[in-house]
């Protein structure tokens, strides 16, 4: 991956991604990266083309080589009452706050910003495409995983460990087993019967 969509934007630009927008339970979380231009992370790319390990292992050095990084989460009840699109915002929101310095410019992995409060463009595929993007894929990834891991011991028997709350067929039939717990989103519920 280069530098070449990143090239002609401002030194203090920020890369902006999600995870977990999809899953029937747990946070949606946000990362916002500062790279040095022309920063190379060997590897480094979209987290979802990933392994788990190499993801761990990219997560330390993308912390390690940022010039500032931000990753913050939006709750299952701010999902429940704001609906997953505006928590997923109010999640890069959070994120963008965090940067020391503050960005001029953030680009959002996908092709939507309307609830970015920072002066934004979107980058369709851009965890693809931008490395400031393909690194704040990763720390979401890797801090949502590491938050369902631990979920899974205080919720055990839902797979958590496993499928991190996405709506897998094991996970679908815990659910009817033993109810939902207070971790799932209901609103993405209202289907299981």
């Amino acid at each position: 991956m280069d530098w070449t969509t990143e090239q002609d934007l401002p030194p203090l630009t920020c890369g902006v991604d999600e995870a977990g927008r999809g899953p029937l339970a747990g946070p949606v979380c946000a990362a916002a990266v500062i790279l040095p231009r022309g920063l190379m992370i060997a590897g480094l790319d979209d987290s979802k083309k990933l392994t788990e390990k190499r993801r761990e292992a990219l997560f330390d050095e993308i912390v390690e080589g940022a010039a500032s990084f931000g990753i913050a989460f939006a709750t299952v009840e701010e999902i429940e009452a704001l609906n997953i699109l505006n928590a997923t915002y109010l999640a890069m929101n959070r994120a963008i706050a965090l940067l020391d310095p503050q960005p001029e410019l953030a680009l959002i992995d996908g092709n939507r910003n309307a609830g970015i409060e920072l002066a934004s463009r979107c980058v369709v595929h851009g965890d693809s495409l931008c490395p400031s993007i393909a690194a704040a894929s990763i720390l979401a990834k890797v801090t949502r995983d590491r938050y369902m891991m631990d979920q899974a011991e205080l919720y055990p028997g839902y797979g958590f460990e496993r499928h991190k709350g996405y709506g897998t067929a094991a996970h679908y039939a815990a659910i009817r087993e033993k109810g939902p717990s207070p971790i799932h989103r209901m609103s993405f519920l209202k289907k299981l019967h």
